[in-house]
């Protein structure tokens, strides 16, 4: 080839620069969503018999103690509640802003930045498949509450809308702890202190709390889970009530899972 060396190509020979190739689209974000949930039911599959083990055994040794204290009444109908809900906010709230911690200083946030994936999706994602794992503790917490202290068990379906809406909020919360920590260990401790606000704010019944812990308690939300769940034992339960407090737990869910997408881009671009 003239005016070049053997073997180099001509420089002529290269093809023009021309425009980037375009991106592929962005994820949506429920198909998004799904992958992610898939993803993370997948990974905490082996760590769900212990899970389970650990956050039931808890609430249920909570009403056995609580058991020699309370007859029955309206305390009754507040530690069940209460217990049944800490199995949520133990898994939601602790162990969520746990995992967000390690995933920020590990750098795990740094593969899910490069997937085409809606902030919203990961912590969406992630907080339904740790929520996921509450159901069976949940409902056996209440179940054997119940019998522990002769409540009915005619309205217990009401853990359907319960759990999912007291399991966002505590969720959105655990997640948004453990993005905006500087370390894990300050993520670990904002969640264990998450859940021992849980424990003694949700399992102690509210007329024996002093009055400005009672304000705390009405900050918490996963109380209006437990006031959901105890109205419904009660023998003709105010329905508009309880809608009313699941309707605050929703609320309380959209705003912290927002934070929490927030909290994620703030994480995830540093």
């Amino acid at each position: 080839m003239a005016g070049t060396e053997e073997g180099t190509p001509d420089p002529g020979a290269w093809p023009e620069d021309g425009p980037a190739a375009p991106l592929g689209p962005r994820a949506r974000l429920f198909p998004a969503l799904g992958a992610v949930y898939r993803a993370q039911l997948s990974r905490a599959r082996v760590a769900r018999i212990p899970l389970l083990f650990v956050a039931t055994f808890q609430s249920v040794g909570i009403m056995i103690l609580m058991r020699g204290v309370v007859d029955g009444g309206d305390e009754a109908r507040a530690v069940v509640s209460g217990a049944s809900v800490l199995v949520v906010a133990f898994v939601a709230l602790n162990l969520l802003a746990q995992y967000f911690g390690q995933l920020r200083a590990g750098g795990g946030l740094d593969h899910y930045a490069t997937l085409p994936v809606p902030p919203a999706a990961v912590v969406l994602g992630a907080a339904g498949a740790y929520a996921s794992f509450t159901v069976p503790g949940t409902v056996v917490t209440a179940v054997t509450g119940c019998l522990l202290f002769q409540l009915p068990m005619a309205n217990l379906w009401i853990l359907a809308a319960v759990i999912p809406l007291a399991g966002a909020a505590l969720a959105g919360l655990g997640a948004a702890l453990g993005l905006l920590a500087p370390r894990p260990e300050l993520a670990t401790l904002c969640g264990q202190l998450g859940m021992s606000a849980a424990l003694l704010l949700g399992v102690l019944p509210a007329g024996r709390l002093p009055a400005p812990i009672g304000y705390a308690r009405d900050l918490l939300p996963s109380t209006y889970g437990v006031e959901a769940l105890g109205r419904s034992f009660d023998a003709r339960p105010d329905w508009w009530a309880i809608g009313a407090d699941l309707g605050v737990c929703a609320a309380v869910g959209v705003l912290s899972l927002a934070v929490a997408a927030w909290a994620y881009r703030r994480a995830a671009v540093r």
